[in-house]
């Protein structure tokens, strides 16, 4: 029986879930067991090959709870009261109650500024509107994920080279992964890559094992 691994880039999950549920208010409970259903999912694979979770790895951030001051209008926003914040730490409290699955947490690095939203600047750069046009809900405050790449690789890396793994599944669509994938490929490491039904780049076809997305996909 075959071990599996089964690792989770959490930005760019819920991201491709909440579009592909067409979702605008994430449940934390459904959301876990979504996530658990499609990992499942994945030991189910070709007829007479058995697969045996070795463990589902989770990379997220925990959330930003700092107060700051939105530059349009002026109004203090505290994060920590933030919808967006509940359901994170909810959903990670969802996940611990999983068997087999390990939070891998990074932090979010606060760069002290505001950023208008990219549709906005376009608008600005062809002068369709002046700054004073601009709404509260055309900014967002700048965060920039950290360790969350770098605790992934290691983990590719670990579990090849200590042969605790004959399978890795990694859920993501960044091809920041390419160095790990081929390290764990020359250690005769089965590299499978769920996408999400999210289109890849030709070029990383070169550097998995196959390619498959086990979320449902919605119809048009």
């Amino acid at each position: 029986m075959k071990r599996t691994a089964i690792l989770v880039d959490g930005g760019f999950f819920l991201k491709r879930y909440r579009s592909l549920k067409r979702i605008k208010k994430l449940d934390p409970k459904r959301t876990a067991n979504d996530l658990w259903e499609m990992c499942l999912g994945h030991l189910q694979q070709a007829k007479g090959e058995c697969f045996d979770l070795y463990r589902i790895f989770y990379y997220d951030c925990l959330p930003y709870n700092k107060k700051q001051h939105n530059p349009v209008t002026g109004k203090a926003i505290d994060f920590a009261k933030t919808d967006q914040y509940k359901f994170q730490l909810a959903f990670f409290e969802e996940l611990k109650k999983k068997r087999k699955v390990a939070l891998r947490l990074g932090i979010l690095e606060d760069k002290k500024r505001w950023i208008i939203k990219p549709s906005k600047t376009k608008e600005l750069l062809t002068k369709k509107i002046t700054v004073d046009d601009l709404e509260e809900e055309d900014v967002l405050f700048d965060f920039t994920q950290k360790r969350v790449d770098i605790k992934i690789g290691l983990d590719i890396a670990s579990m090849a080279i200590k042969k605790q793994v004959e399978q890795i599944i990694l859920v993501s669509g960044d091809s920041d992964f390419v160095p790990a994938s081929k390290l764990a490929r020359r250690e005769g490491i089965d590299f499978l890559l769920d996408p999400m039904w999210n289109p890849i780049k030709p070029h990383l076809f070169e550097h998995i094992d196959g390619l498959v997305s086990k979320i449902n996909k919605p119809s048009k």
